[in-house]
């Protein structure tokens, strides 16, 4: 079955879930011994009445991290730049630079971008900055991709990779992409591309936790914690880790990508292709293969595998701009995996699974059960007013 045969109508929602390569060190934390007034906020109207849907999709991951690379397909120059696991919407910006310089090995400058999600549009504007004619080929545009289904926070580790076959040659690779991205996003926070910067509240009894960090991320990018101390916080649990987080909405972010690349002047053609050879016949001299999970039949790649994840969507509510990550007391089967809730103009969007290697569409009910009922039972123990409930939109 293919990539786009296969999603249903949403996406994976890991996207604060750690890759296996993460490894403990020091972060910035900073404790305050003196209590402080408790914080103040809005609770969510967390109900099962106050769903409007679930959505299913797949990420494309390879246990050895995405491929970044210059190929040959017969005599045309073929880059590849896919399988960033649930780190596409975070990295995109990194590889597609890195690819568009790789594009640049000769002196041809009309190019064919196959994929239309996060990575292929992100692709096609740094080749038009490098002066490319670009002509994106998709199966399907926003909002019909899976970039469209996505959580989505800057997690450049998610999903990623596995730590027994990181090389350092990758990790190199990975970091300076991490670096280029974390950049490029900042930039473009504002109404226009739907990024903007939030907190994040990680509840937790464990003290300790604020302590850990990513052994793949450059340490400015860890971004500083607060361990907020029992009575300076409104979760159920004796600490709630503080830190600021920058989220990007899907459906505002991609359209104004897809605008872009048209306003440079790209082409666009919704076409599928079945197979490598006719990739190998399109007239353009150079192909930057954008396509995911598709890149396991067009060409040949064992390694990929979908991560499968859903979300949950509550009713919008303006006046939450925070988020959280964990608090639940019932955890997933899966080792590592939480909860998490990222607001959005679209509904109050909840996460936390991840199916390795699982291809079927249907919602797993019993993960549903427990992320919604675990942030049901975490927004019920909060302390502090409930606001006026909000009318169904």
């Amino acid at each position: 079955m293919k990539r786009r045969d296969l999603i249903k109508s949403g996406s994976l929602a890991v996207l604060g879930m750690a890759a296996t390569a993460c490894a403990p060190r020091s972060a910035a934390v900073v404790t305050t011994p003196a209590r402080r007034p408790m914080l103040v906020l809005p609770r969510i109207h967390a109900s099962w009445d106050r769903v409007i849907r679930t959505t299913v999709g797949f990420r494309p991951h390879r246990p050895g991290g995405f491929v970044l690379r210059a190929d040959k397909l017969g005599s045309k120059l073929l880059i590849h730049n896919y399988g960033h696991g649930g780190s596409g919407m975070s990295l995109s910006w990194g590889t597609a630079q890195m690819a568009a310089d790789l594009a640049l090995q000769q002196n041809e400058r009309t190019v064919a971008v196959i994929g239309g999600g996060v990575v292929g549009l992100t692709t096609a504007r740094e080749l038009q900055r490098r002066g490319f004619g670009v002509t994106i080929y998709a199966a399907a545009l926003p909002p019909e991709v899976t970039s469209n289904w996505s959580l989505a926070g800057f997690t450049p580790t998610s999903g990623l990779i596995s730590g027994n076959v990181r090389t350092p040659e990758w990790t190199a690779q990975f970091q300076q992409a991490v670096d280029i991205a974390y950049r490029r996003l900042q930039l473009l926070v504002g109404p226009k591309y739907g990024i903007t910067w939030i907190t994040n509240y990680a509840p937790t009894d464990d003290d300790k936790m604020a302590g850990g960090s990513n052994a793949l991320l450059p340490t400015h990018i860890q971004g500083a914690r607060e361990l907020l101390q029992p009575g300076e916080h409104p979760f159920p649990t004796r600490f709630a880790i503080q830190r600021p987080e920058m989220r990007i909405e899907p459906s505002i972010y991609l359209e104004a990508l897809l605008e872009d690349v048209k306003i440079f002047g790209a082409s666009i053609i919704v076409r599928k292709f079945e197979k490598a050879e006719e990739i190998a016949a399109l007239p353009q001299p150079v192909i930057v293969n954008c396509t995911g999970l598709g890149a396991k039949t067009l060409f040949g790649d064992d390694q990929l595998v979908p991560l499968k994840g859903q979300l949950t969507v509550l009713v919008p509510q303006p006046e939450i701009e925070y988020s959280t990550s964990g608090g639940a007391r019932v955890q997933s089967a899966e080792p590592g995996l939480g909860i998490h809730m990222m607001p959005r103009r679209d509904g109050i969007i909840l996460g936390g699974t991840s199916e390795r290697d699982v291809w079927t569409p249907e919602v797993n009910e019993k993960e549903r059960q427990r992320i919604v009922n675990g942030h049901i039972d975490l927004y019920n123990a909060m302390k502090g007013p409930m606001g006026p409930m909000p009318r169904r939109t």
